[in-house]
């Protein structure tokens, strides 16, 4: 696990214009530190940012470890994920480039309640927990804007329990299908993330083999087409429709 910087990287505004960090080139807009780096302070706190290059599959967040600081994720795919009952892996989201990783665990806790693993080759930025909270109190509109990101966070996480409590496993895998879907798109008539059906029943709160069941049956019905791992979505109307009397869409 990555360790915290030392103090000794303190912010000093006064070092503002002889800060030039990948972060000033980033064109990711949705990232909240790019959001912010009109801030002096968030200028200099860019400076002690740290990359880190994941292979696919490589475990950077294991659940339970000390929590260091938060992962920004630059470029590939990443799950986030928890340990359920019995063991059991239940995948709380998955997270695409310019998204927070690892802020389950930032603030109060001691350590991160979440695991997180590459799909892909990743490369994140990495901010200490040390430095996080030294701009918190000197950066209000950065701090503000977190706040905000926490609260939709929030809100996308008791969604997705009453969905889990009130659908039917079909629904579920459904909104498991439009979820991706919404989130990475298709790329030449498939879902552009290739997950496994481990994966989808991970997410969708079932069992492998009840995800291969309504995938063949909506194969059958041909709302949906598959090659290996590949799903495409067929009538995307058509699997919105079922699920709407949940009045229940997340975002991505």
């Amino acid at each position: 696990m990555i360790s915290s910087y030392s103090n000794s990287a303190s912010i000093d505004q006064r070092e503002t214009s002889l800060i030039t960090t990948a972060c000033t080139s980033c064109t990711n807009k949705k990232c909240l530190i790019n959001k912010n780096l009109p801030s002096p302070v968030v200028r200099i706190f860019t400076k002690h940012r740290k990359e880190i290059r994941c292979k696919k599959g490589q475990q950077f967040i294991m659940e339970g470890a000390p929590v260091t600081g938060l992962f920004f994720l630059l470029k590939g795919t990443v799950k986030v994920l928890r340990t359920g009952l019995h063991g059991k892996e239940q995948i709380v989201r998955f997270a695409k480039e310019g998204e927070v990783i690892g802020h389950r665990g930032f603030g109060t806790e001691e350590s991160y309640p979440i695991g997180a693993i590459a799909l892909e080759d990743s490369l994140l930025c990495y901010f200490s927990k040390d430095l996080l909270q030294e701009v918190l109190h000197t950066a209000p509109t950065f701090t503000y804007d977190l706040m905000l990101f926490y609260a939709n966070e929030l809100n996308k996480s008791e969604a997705k329990v009453k969905s889990l409590s009130q659908m039917t496993v079909r629904e579920r895998v459904i909104d498991t299908l439009l979820y991706v879907n919404r989130k990475f798109g298709q790329q030449n008539g498939f879902i552009a993330l290739v997950l496994s059906r481990r994966e989808y029943a991970d997410y969708a709160g079932t069992t492998e083999e009840q995800v291969i069941r309504v995938l063949s049956a909506l194969k059958k019905e041909q709302l949906i087409t598959t090659k290996g791992k590949r799903i495409g979505i067929v009538h995307l109307a058509l699997l919105k429709k079922e699920i709407s009397e949940h009045n229940f869409y997340l975002d991505s």
